[in-house]
Formats: structure tokens, C-alpha cells, sequence
């Protein structure tokens, strides 16, 4: 990342610029857009996974007895299919001119071809892929809480929202703090969907553009793999900024429940 290089060229022509390739990446558009996009999936895709998966877990775990394999297997499966296959199967789900969605609807809308539509559908295919994924996690996390918590909640005359609040939240803390990093590491670095959903050359590709792209195409579209480091280096900086205030504030909020 301090050098400027040309692969091709071999490794003879690497010859070093210090912080050059930073200070063109700072104030280079469309990096900055594309941090906006991938920060924006982050939030958008990222914060209703859990806001979802917990819940779902929570239901799957303590109302739901007959065919609870069959269901988390079935919430579970995108998570390990193929993301090309995913993205491709949405892509004729969403098709302008045959696509199911818009038969539904009755009049046809173009969800990977205009900007407005382009990321809300990709976020909703980030979602959908990974919230079976949290829900393992948290369903996971919440068979091994013991059960007697609860029976004796039950004889002090707790209802079931304050023994969801104030018993199965505090303990699955540890497993949040780790499903939200791992969701944060995952959206900041995310790439094949919109790579492969929105076509590279259209004028939508902008909207959707995620800094894993930019650095994809700025090292072997380009060839420019000096800058391409430096932007490697920069969204590692970030992930590492955010999982530890993530760690805080987890950190914080669990010391604070312990002193109550």
C-alpha cells in the first residue's frame, strides 16, 4: 500500500510513494461512495438480521416442538447455498420482464435497473441469506440456558416478557456480541451479491458499488494494486474501529446489568 506497482510489470517496477496511494484513495469519489453504500448495507441488512433472527429463535425454542429441525433447517439452508446461485435465482425473481415479484404485482417494476429499487432489493437478498444464520446462533445459545432460571421466574410470577427481558437477554449477551461482529466483519466486506445481481456496466452499478468492489476493480480492472492495498488496509481499519466500539458497548452494557 506505500508503493505504486503494475503487476504486470513484475515486481521490479514497485517503487515507493509513501502515502500517496491513501491520499488518493481519501479523495477518490468513488471510494467515498462506495464506503457510503457499504456502510448503508450495514445498517440496512445488517440491524434487522438480529432484530429478526432473535425473536424467531426465541419462538422456535420455546413454542415450537413438532418439526423444529425441518424449520431451522429450512431458515438455514441460504446460508449454506452457493451466494452465485442465490444471486441468480433472485435475479430471475426480480427480472423487470418475467420475474415473479412483478407478476404479482401486476405491473412491472425494474428492481435491478433503476437505483431506487437496486439496493433495497440487494439488501433484502443480504437478509435473507443470513438471518437462518443468526437464528442458529441465537437458538444455539438459548438451549443452553438453564431451564430451572425460568421455573423459579415463573413461581416469583414473572411474565414471559420479563423473563425474555431480564433473563434470557443478560445471559445471551455473549452470543449478540459475537452474532453482531460477525454480521459487521460480513456486511463491510460485502461483495457477490451486488457483484453479481447488478450488471458491472450499467449506470445502476454505482448505486450498489460496495468498497470490496471498488478495491476488486482498482486492482485487476485497473491493474492499480498499490491503491488496492490501500483500500484493503482502510476497510480493515474500519472493521477493526467498529467491532471494537461494538466490544464496548457490549463490555459496558453487560458490566452495567451486573451492578443492577
Amino acid at each position: 500500500s506505500l508503493h505504486q506497482w503494475q503487476a504486470a510489470a513484475g515486481l521490479a517496477s514497485m517503487h515507493w510513494v509513501g502515502l500517496a496511494n491513501y491520499a488518493e484513495a481519501l479523495t477518490d469519489p468513488w471510494f467515498l461512495k462506495s464506503l457510503y453504500n457499504t456502510l448503508w448495507f450495514a445498517v440496512v441488512s445488517g440491524l434487522p438480521q438480529h432484530l429478526v433472527a432473535l425473536p424467531l429463535a426465541w419462538f422456535i425454542h420455546s413454542r415450537l416442538q413438532r418439526g423444529r429441525d425441518a424449520v431451522v433447517g429450512a431458515y438455514f439452508l441460504p446460508y449454506i447455498t452457493s451466494s452465485v446461485a442465490i444471486a441468480l435465482i433472485f435475479s430471475t425473481l426480480l427480472s423487470r420482464d418475467s420475474g415473479v415479484l412483478n407478476a404479482l404485482l401486476g405491473h412491472p417494476i425494474d428492481w435491478l435497473g433503476d437505483a431506487d429499487y437496486a439496493r433495497p432489493a440487494v439488501a433484502f437478498v443480504v437478509f435473507w441469506r443470513y438471518l437462518g444464520w443468526n437464528m442458529v446462533l441465537y437458538l444455539s445459545a438459548l438451549q443452553v440456558i438453564d431451564p430451572t432460571l425460568y421455573e423459579a421466574a415463573r413461581l416469583d410470577g414473572a411474565s414471559p416478557w420479563q423473563q425474555f427481558r431480564h433473563i434470557t437477554l443478560p445471559l445471551l449477551r455473549p452470543m449478540m456480541y459475537f452474532a453482531v461482529t460477525l454480521t459487521l466483519i460480513g456486511n463491510l466486506q460485502l461483495f457477490e451479491e451486488p457483484f453479481i445481481l447488478v450488471d458491472a456496466e450499467s449506470g445502476v452499478a454505482t448505486a450498489v458499488m460496495t468498497t470490496a468492489m471498488i478495491m476488486y476493480r482498482m486492482a485487476f480492472s485497473d491493474g492499480d494494486f498499490g491503491t488496492a492495498s490501500a483500500v484493503s488496509w482502510l476497510l480493515f481499519g474500519l472493521i477493526a474501529a467498529l467491532t471494537w466500539g461494538n466490544s464496548r458497548l457490549f463490555g459496558q452494557h453487560g458490566a452495567a446489568h451486573v451492578g443492577r
